[in-house]
């Protein structure tokens, strides 16, 4: 049995946050995201999710930290200029990530909005202080200071026209403004919002200007004229909107002859992307297959960016959430979801026979489908506030359970093409529910626990071909004086427990008749769990403890104490033999049962590690915690064990070979392997054997070996010199060695540190000598003296 247990989870990668709010572009090709995360700029890969370069590095003192507070990657693509809240301007290479410059923007508070020009040799900062400014990026120089508006900056742009060289700003006084960008003079004045404008579009022509608001409208404005042209309501506040190219497809649009125009799509507080002709005034396309959920309060924002890419013909949608979702503008079909930020990460959950994928459930009303290989994920909508919990039948690998804010639990069902779609819901608690359970041996039923203080027992029901089925409760009972935490069923599924804050975990029949109660805890119980084989269930704690528990006669068996915080959740592994635990302090441990020893710690996390999953022969391990990090780990047991095993082997026969070397009187061979094994004392065994024959003898075999054996020689020798019947030998070896290092033949990494140790040894060897030696002259002199008077008498 010993060979089933676990030694070690490694590391094998980690999901983490890209893009945590802020400005965010798409490179021309296509191929990348930019992507402003805290205090960095990341470059993502959009086919492996990779974050390829990081620009502007991060502090790790966050006081002096330098954040990011917009940024703009100019036309041609080469170039990125970042504004900092010190004020700072900075201009990076977008293919190497380095810093290319540094001035100050002059502007009194921060920076809002950046743009370059149509040529890239100029870029405008849009200041909190109503002010633009013009810098020659040849130069860095300040060539011009626009004023006129009021208030803070929320859109700055050039018109792509390079011979009509007019800037356009709008900022919180909601009117457009124009400026000749050579001379700074004020040019036209556009008022038509009423609210923040959030989008300025130019046609293709260079005729037409198209500014979207919060005020539910979108404006077309010819260039050269204050008056509008068409003013198009859209009946939701729009915080973005992109001009769509002369030619397009999208679904169900017939573009007919006489209805050229210019075609704007727009997103917003609906979380849909719409598409209209401002020339027709006419609604041509509306979204139906949309993942984003509308904006929770009026007003609010559902989706912040759309971008397209003419490259490759597709249009991405940036939500509020932190999450991008790219679809073909052509079918609109979604492509791809990344998720830029998870928040925290409440519960995991793995799916499916072969267990290829995983449930996330963030601090979201959405849960995250993800592919384990390669991270890609499917946002799933269902649940109306965040959702707290996730079990998978055992019996039904492809069914799951949640349950959430919104008071309710749900059950989903993946089909053979992995769409996963919600079967029932069940809304009987009056509050969070903050934990649900399934059946071990059937998918007849599940548990769940609430803020209600309630344990609810539902079935599942028989006919789930229809969706969105009400999910009946078989029992309930108020189980908790006080919030309960975590519900577990017995392998058998004879027996339900629950964990509350009040210190104790409970014992349940099938019928929600109390079995017992397991008291010991100083502070409220997080998580419980039954053994797989044995009659005891495990419980975790605020006060820093695992216990172990005999179901028999509801006794603690065993206490064990090694996190430093609460320890939030865990797990039987190893046949009941061994614990894995997850605490607030970031920390997984790995327990042995019966020695009640941690085997194992990993540091891997920042903050709470509030979920972990195992799959079922336990090789992989998913964590998620408070950092919006996933960490994936894999059981290495075997391989460390077989590479012991192989490097014993190996350190048996160098053993050997050394052995018959130093018989045979090899000594320059026997030396190199010496020192390629690290055996100190066997390299002086044979340094002095060499000695025998000479120091001559040592300069010759010393003269035979590298480079890097000799730094290792010159580290022994350091260690011999601190040793009285040694030192001669080391001694030798720096007089040597020290011409070479003199020289500069030999480089010694550290040489400052090798001097300081071996100097003080050294002074004491050599004032030994010397003394020794003054004796010696001394008993010498004695007996030259007494000899005279030994031949008179």
């Amino acid at each position: 049995m010993a060979n089933l247990l676990k030694e070690v989870y490694e590391k094998t990668s980690e999901y983490t946050a890209f893009y945590t709010g802020g400005d965010i572009q798409w490179t021309s090709d296509g191929s990348h995201f930019l992507c402003q995360c805290e205090d960095v700029i990341k470059v993502i890969d959009i086919n492996t999710l990779c974050n390829i370069m990081t620009i502007g590095e991060a502090i790790e003192d966050r006081d002096e930290m330098d954040q990011i507070y917009t940024f703009q990657l100019s036309n041609n693509n080469d170039v990125i200029v970042t504004a900092h809240k010190s004020g700072l301007m900075k201009l990076w290479d977008r293919n190497t990530g380095k810093q290319l410059k540094v001035w100050r923007s002059g502007h009194k508070g921060a920076v809002a909005r950046l743009a370059f020009d149509p040529t890239d040799s100029n870029i405008a900062s849009a200041g909190s202080d109503g002010n633009i400014r013009l810098w020659d990026l040849n130069h860095y120089t300040c060539i011009s200071s626009l004023h006129g508006a009021l208030g803070v900056f929320t859109v700055v742009k050039y018109h792509p026209d390079i011979s009509k060289q007019i800037i356009f700003g709008a900022a919180d006084d909601t009117k457009i403004r124009s400026w000749d960008s050579k001379t700074g003079k004020e040019l036209l004045l556009y008022s038509g919002h009423f609210s923040k404008v959030t989008s300025l579009l130019f046609t293709s022509d260079g005729e037409y200007m198209v500014s979207s608001g919060r005020d539910r409208v979108l404006i077309l404005w010819k260039i050269g004229e204050s008056k509008a042209v068409r003013v198009l309501p859209v009946y939701e506040s729009i915080e973005t909107a992109i001009l769509l190219p002369p030619s397009f497809k999208i679904p169900n649009f017939k573009k007919k002859l006489e209805m050229d125009g210019i075609y704007v799509a727009c997103a917003g507080e609906k979380g849909i992307v719409k598409v209209w002709n401002l020339q027709m005034s006419r609604l041509m396309f509306e979204q139906n297959n949309s993942l984003v959920s509308p904006a929770s309060e009026e007003g609010g924002l559902a989706i912040t960016y759309l971008l397209f890419n003419e490259a490759r013909n597709m249009l991405s949608v940036v939500t509020a959430d932190h999450n991008i979702i790219i679809h073909d503008l052509e079918t609109f079909n979604c492509l791809k979801q990344m998720i830029g930020f998870t928040d925290e990460i409440l519960d995991i959950v793995f799916i499916g026979k072969d267990e290829s994928h995983f449930i996330v459930a963030t601090n979201s009303r959405d849960l995250k489908h993800y592919e384990l290989d390669n991270l890609n994920c499917k946002i799933l909508k269902g649940h109306t506030d965040i959702v707290l919990s996730l079990a998978c039948f055992p019996t039904r690998p492809d069914m799951f359970v949640s349950s959430g804010k919104d008071n309710t639990v749900r059950i989903w069902l993946r089909d053979i093409n992995n769409d996963i779609k919600c079967l029932g819901v069940g809304s009987r608690h009056t509050a969070s529910v903050g934990s649900v359970f399934t059946s071990q041996t059937s998918d007849k039923f599940f548990t769940s626990v609430s803020q209600d203080n309630c344990l609810k027992v539902w079935s599942v029901p028989k006919n789930l071909d229809v969706s969105e089925l009400k999910i009946k409760s078989t029992h309930t009972e108020l189980a908790h004086q006080m919030d309960i935490n975590c519900v577990a069923v017995s392998p058998n599924d004879k027996i339900i427990a629950t964990a509350s804050q009040d210190k104790t975990a409970k014992l349940w029949s099938e019928d929600l008749t109390l079995l017992g109660v397991l008291k010991g805890h100083r502070r409220g119980i997080w998580c419980v769990r039954f053994s797989p084989v044995d009659q005891v269930v495990l419980t975790s704690s605020a006060d820093c403890s695992l216990k172990l528990w005999s179901i028999a006669d509801l006794s603690c068996l065993k206490t064990f104490e090694g996190h430093e915080s609460s320890v939030l959740k865990i797990e039987f592994l190893s046949k009941g033999q061994q614990i894995i635990s997850s605490g607030a302090d970031g920390l997984l441990k790995l327990w042995n049962i019966k020695t009640s020893e941690c085997k194992m710690s990993l540091d891997n996390h920042d903050g709470k590690v509030w979920s972990l999953a195992v799959n079922k022969n336990e090789s992989i391990i998913i964590t998620g915690g408070s950092d919006s990090k996933l960490v994936k780990l894999k059981d290495v047991t075997v391989e460390r064990r077989e590479k012991m095993a192989k490097e014993r082997e190996e350190l048996i026969l160098q053993e050997q070979e050394l052995q018959n070397l130093l018989h045979d009187k090899k000594l320059v061979k026997a030396l190199k392997l010496a020192l390629r094994m690290d055996r100190p004392l066997h390299v002086l065994k044979i340094i002095n054997e060499v000695l025998k024959c000479g120091n001559s003898k040592l300069y010759e075999t010393i003269k035979e070996i590298n480079h890097t054996q000799k730094e290792t020689l010159l580290k022994f020798a350091v260690e011999w010199n601190t040793n009285n019947k040694n030192c001669h030998a080391a001694q030798l070896v720096f007089n040597i060695l020290a011409p070479e290092i003199i020289s500069g033949n030999l480089k010694v990494p550290n040489l400052s540190s090798f001097i300081e140790g071996a100097l003080p040894y050294t002074e004491r060897h050599f004032e030994r000598l010397t003394n020794l030696l003054q004796d010696l002259n001394f008993i010498t002199y004695t007996v030259n003296c007494m000899q005279p008077h030994a031949v008179k008498n």
